[in-house]
């Protein structure tokens, strides 16, 4: 079995090439340049991981593991349009460096890219995997529509946000390992259990995502640090600061969170260490990875076959960026 680390290098050897003609250069060089700019590449590992769960890797799902890194990339280059974030990945985001009308167009070749590795798959599975790929599609659509969505509503509960964050990236995250899966030849039990994990892991991870968005040291993180307080989202942080502090305190934030304030960051971080938000989100991320590490085990192979998801469950939510 290999690591995650073994796969992302194995990975990386195949996604790094040129995926795009060289004209029109001023729609396809940006493509290349933000692909240039690496990545996790976490979502095709996975895929590849669970496909090695049940037997030597496929040849096919190194195909899929490049759509869905394609397809995550345009998801990417469109919520960076959306969130007006300068940067991604410590370089610039596509619409900064290069104009939002080539970035929209960027994001569009991208999943056009994703479907024809998709084609490549063999026919005996290509329906499975296209209804999979495009259901976990449509879902991430879903999420960041409710993302944005939640910026206008002055209360976002809990659940709602679970709801979004699921759609929004555990999902993908989740059919990942459900395509790898099925391209082992895995049987539907073992792609749930394995789904199941994914979307666990993938709440764990935004729980992660958000504490590093306010917590986290910028040079590591990649990202503006403070950027969903600027652009006044209701993450987990904000929900529970509002759930669980007093009404005077409670309005004075609501407040503070509307405001364009020179030092809102700073001031807003401190309401949170006042809150023992920073605490709490280190409870609920450990909650979310016992249920995927529950649904791990229960995946009907060899115990020392999935050491490698385990180890990558551990360096996910102890990351610091």
């Amino acid at each position: 079995m290999f690591s995650f680390e073994q796969i992302s290098e194995e990975f990386a050897r195949k996604f790094n090439v040129r995926h795009f003609p060289e004209t029109p250069a001023s729609l396809y060089e940006p493509a290349e340049y933000f692909l240039g700019i690496g990545g996790k590449r976490l979502r095709p590992a996975m895929c590849l991981m669970a496909n090695e769960l049940f037997g030597t890797i496929n040849p096919d799902a190194y195909h899929v593991a490049i759509a869905i890194e394609l397809f995550h990339n345009f998801t990417l280059i469109h919520d960076d349009i959306m969130d007006k974030a300068p940067l991604r990945r410590n370089m610039a985001t596509v619409h900064t460096k290069y104009g939002e009308s080539t970035a929209l167009l960027t994001g569009d070749a991208m999943i056009v890219k994703a479907y024809e590795y998709l084609n490549r798959v063999n026919p005996l599975q290509i329906q499975r995997v296209i209804f999979h790929f495009n259901n976990a599609a449509r879902q991430v659509c879903e999420g960041q529509q409710l993302d944005m969505d939640f910026e206008k509503k002055e209360h976002v509960n809990f659940d709602e946000y679970i709801t979004m964050i699921e759609l929004k990236t555990s999902v993908l995250l989740a059919a990942s390992l459900r395509l790898g899966a099925i391209l082992g030849g895995a049987g539907k039990g073992n792609q749930d259990h394995l789904y199941e994990f994914g979307r666990n892991l993938g709440i764990a991870f935004q729980v992660q995502d958000d504490y590093l968005d306010a917590f986290g040291d910028p040079a590591r993180f990649g990202k503006q640090v403070g950027g969903d307080i600027k652009a006044n989202k209701k993450t987990f942080l904000v929900i529970h600061a509002l759930e669980s502090c007093g009404d005077p305190k409670r309005e004075e934030f609501k407040q503070l969170m509307k405001s364009n304030a020179a030092d809102k960051v700073e001031r807003v971080l401190a309401f949170f260490r006042e809150c023992g938000v920073d605490t709490w989100a280190a409870g609920l991320k450990e909650k979310y990875i016992s249920q995927a590490e529950f649904h791990l085990e229960e995946v009907a192979v060899s115990s020392a076959r999935k050491d490698s998801l385990r180890n990558l469950v551990r360096f996910l939510i102890q990351r610091d960026h």
